[in-house]
């Protein structure tokens, strides 16, 4: 793991795509302030650049200097939730401007993933987190179900995690407005 955590850090410096295992299944993921490298996973998606994507953060730390007003019912659904749970966030700052939906929100979880959360404390900034499929296309349940269009457009495979079998299931996506209601988009 440690090979690969250099490896990526050095391709996410470089305003890199990286292919990589998550807390859920396999991701595309760039340094997600980088706006050409956000733009670069689109197309490598092949997928409209109206849709947002979600951030992977290492902690609640994190997550704070992101979100310029935090709901308060957040805090309190990242700590009872029991499977990784992406909240899609308004107000948020300081990410590539291309990363947000119509209405400037955007999806973040806090990752629980061993090698993301290294990953992200090691390059100071989060990382973009996208299927890694084409769009429109099922994402993956593990690493042998990944195109090879995906694995060759990306300019770093991690080799972390290749062989496992356990299927990959996407986080639940939970919507929280300044109100605190919420919305469940996914569960």
């Amino acid at each position: 793991m440690k090979e690969d955590l250099q490896k990526s850090l050095e391709i996410l410096k470089e305003g890199g795509i990286i292919l990589y295992p998550t807390d859920t299944i396999w991701g595309i993921g760039c340094d997600a302030t980088h706006a050409e490298a956000v733009s670069r996973i689109y197309r490598i998606k092949k997928r409209e650049d109206s849709k947002s994507m979600l951030v992977l953060v290492d902690s609640e730390d994190m997550l704070y200097r992101y979100i310029e007003h935090f709901p308060d019912m957040a805090l309190e659904i990242i700590r009872i939730a029991t499977k990784p749970t992406t909240i899609i966030y308004t107000g948020v700052v300081d990410l590539a401007p291309n990363l947000f939906a119509e209405d400037h929100s955007i999806g973040i979880r806090i990752t629980t993933d061993s090698f993301c959360g290294q990953l992200i404390r090691q390059s100071g900034k989060p990382i973009v987190s996208t299927s890694a499929n084409l769009s429109g296309q099922t994402p993956p349940a593990h690493f042998s179900e990944i195109s090879n269009d995906i694995k060759s457009a990306v300019d770093y495979v991690v080799r972390w995690r290749q062989n496992e079998t356990r299927k990959g299931v996407p986080s639940s996506i939970i919507k929280i407005d300044l109100n605190n209601e919420v919305q469940i988009i996914r569960e």
